[in-house]
């Protein structure tokens, strides 16, 4: 295996490509593989290594499943579909994020907790069409080309989110039901710190439905949890830790404010958004704040690289600054950045 491949569990491997997973599931009898998720944009040679590595070159899969369809999860569908010419299962309701029908409701930057929330207003919420390739997960759980597994409507983060389950040893392909790091945070995601963590804030429209949705696959008394963000957890761990996120759900997943705490989106039997709540107070100015206050930092980090002595180190603390100031528009924390110097303005930039 390589640096960013496991083996989770018999049969079941994970390519982590710089945030997601997309993990390789191998079915009872040996003679075939599905992948679920397709990462993103990027991640389309990281597959096809992988998949060299652990089935053989030239090797494809059964089909695609697709535990929803947010931009870090389908990045390479469409690519690797055409290139395999296998079907790509999903819900019902996440279909029209997979055929072009309809955007999902906007992230929301306001719920806190570190850069990738902050950020998360520039994330494509857009759909795309596979249409071509699309088909309907069947009724009752059962997947065709896995006869082992069973996959489980978890609502919340999407409309036609599923997780993926093996009874018979427990394991458990959660997707973004419930993740096992603090996704909102740009050093948690770096460091991949294992907890059990509510679905990413920021693109979550509807903590209801999500909580039951982790208190529905807790009660399945997992052996091996494994995530779309974040490491594998095992065991009586990996368990109490889901227990735990079940029993103060309301109190460290959800978000103290944001723009679906206190009313959730709605959608149709299709899964299409029918109502989306307005964003909260003054949050679309200071969206505006701090997204130019962040595309200011940019430019100054590339004047940085061109300074030297005195002059770089005050772009750089005007950087800081900088981005200190955005962090500090939305709520989000951040180290605090030194003050200017008293000296001459820099030149403008």
């Amino acid at each position: 295996m390589g640096t960013n491949t496991w083996l989770i569990a018999p049969g079941v491997w994970r390519l982590k490509d710089i945030f997601v997973n997309v993990y390789l599931i191998q079915d009872r009898d040996a003679t075939g593989w599905v992948m679920v998720d397709a990462g993103l944009k990027s991640t389309a040679p990281k597959v096809r290594a992988f998949v060299a590595d652990v089935f053989g070159k030239g090797s494809k899969p059964k089909a695609i499943i697709m535990t929803h369809a947010h931009f870090d999860h389908r990045g390479s569908l469409l690519e690797l579909a055409e290139e395999w010419g296998v079907p790509v299962y999903c819900h019902h309701k996440e279909r029209p994020y997979l055929t072009g029908q309809a955007s999902y409701p906007p992230p929301d930057p306001s719920v806190g907790g570190g850069m990738m929330a902050l950020l998360s207003f520039v994330y494509p919420k857009g759909p795309i069409n596979a249409d071509s390739y699309l088909k309907e997960l069947p009724e009752g759980g059962e997947i065709t080309e896995l006869e082992d597994w069973k996959w489980i409507h978890t609502p919340g983060h999407t409309p036609g989110h599923i997780s993926l389950f093996r009874e018979k040893d427990g394991v458990l392909v959660a997707g973004d039901a419930f993740v096992t790091t603090m996704q909102e945070s740009l050093l948690a995601v770096a460091t991949q710190k294992r907890f059990v963590c509510g679905p990413p804030k920021y693109f979550t429209p509807d903590w209801g439905a999500a909580a039951r949705s982790v208190k529905k696959l807790a009660a399945l008394e997992p052996n091996v949890i494994t995530t779309g963000h974040g490491h594998a957890m095992y065991g009586d761990e990996a368990r109490k830790e889901l227990h735990k996120l079940v029993k103060d759900f309301w109190r460290v997943a959800i978000p103290a404010t944001g723009r679906y705490v206190e009313e959730a989106a709605t959608f149709d039997k299709n899964g299409i958004p029918t109502h989306i709540p307005k964003p909260k107070g003054t949050m679309l100015k200071k969206i505006a704040v701090a997204a130019a206050l962040l595309a200011i930092a940019y430019v100054v980090s590339k004047q940085q690289k061109k300074a030297s002595g005195l002059e770089k180190k005050l772009l750089g603390s005007l950087g800081g600054s900088l981005k200190t100031t955005a962090l500090g528009t939305l709520g989000a924390t951040a180290p605090a950045s030194p003050a200017l110097p008293s000296i001459p303005l820099v030149p403008a930039l």
